[in-house]
């Protein structure tokens, strides 16, 4: 099954197009769901059985301390200037790991990966 990604809106646009250049399946918030709440994003996460790829640190509290259920969220945090080696590492991420990131919060720094169970 190939992955499927959802790309949050806060998500650096860069890296939407390097996911795509590298042959990813990556859905847009920003250019095809602008707007919409958090909620929505993770309810089209589950409805596509994607992955969400989010810089946004809110979804952390969606996952952990409201028990959100049937998701798989990739969060990344980097400086600005760091963007090629998160895009990279994220990249290594997904072909490494592909289907075994359903169902987990991982959190991607340009020195750290932290990969974590999502209770169901």
């Amino acid at each position: 099954m190939p992955l499927k990604l959802i790309a949050d809106e806060s998500l650096d646009f860069r890296i939407v197009v390097k996911l795509r250049d590298m042959g990813f399946d990556v859905i847009s918030v920003l250019k095809e769901y602008q707007g919409i709440s958090d909620k929505k994003v993770l309810e089209l996460t589950r409805q596509h059985n994607a992955i969400l790829i989010t810089e946004d640190s809110d979804f952390g509290e969606w996952v952990f301390a409201h028990k959100e259920k049937n998701i798989s969220v990739v969060f990344l945090r980097y400086k600005h200037e760091q963007i090629e080696d998160i895009s990279s590492s994220l990249v290594k991420l997904l072909n490494k790991y592909q289907i075994d990131l359903y169902g987990k919060f991982v959190v991607i720094t340009p020195r750290k990966i932290r990969i974590r169970e999502i209770y169901k």
